[in-house]
């Protein structure tokens, strides 16, 4: 799985690029599971650089899976827990995304491995 990680209006330092990254890693360990070449895109911005309090900050995670983008976005005004925000937002989709393309087809498998025996 390929993590990008974009920045705009903010400067990309060490401390945010391991932020993003190890809150990242519950999200890729998801993907991972039962999809291996996935894309994980991550947009951490500044809205805007005239206020100085409030929900200046905006962060975005996007998942390419085939046939399916799956997007989570959140903002406020403390960084790490924007990106804490969106890792939950995208392991709820992952879920949601896993549940259908994943359990339901073995779900319906046994239901009709019932019905024969």
């Amino acid at each position: 799985m390929n993590l990008t990680i974009k920045t705009k209006n903010l400067e990309i330092d060490h401390s945010l690029d391991n932020l993003i990254k190890k809150r990242m890693t519950a999200v890729s360990k998801m993907i991972n599971a039962f999809q291996e070449s996935a894309e994980l895109f991550v947009e951490v911005e500044r809205a805007t650089k005239h206020h100085k309090k409030g929900d200046i900050f905006r962060a975005e995670a996007i998942v390419s899976l085939p046939g399916r983008k799956l997007v989570a976005r959140a903002h406020g005004g403390n960084l790490g827990k924007i990106i804490g925000s969106v890792r939950d937002e995208m392991r709820r989709e992952l879920r949601k995304y896993k549940t259908k393309i994943v359990e339901l087809p073995r779900k319906k498998y046994r239901k009709i491995k019932k019905s024969f025996f």
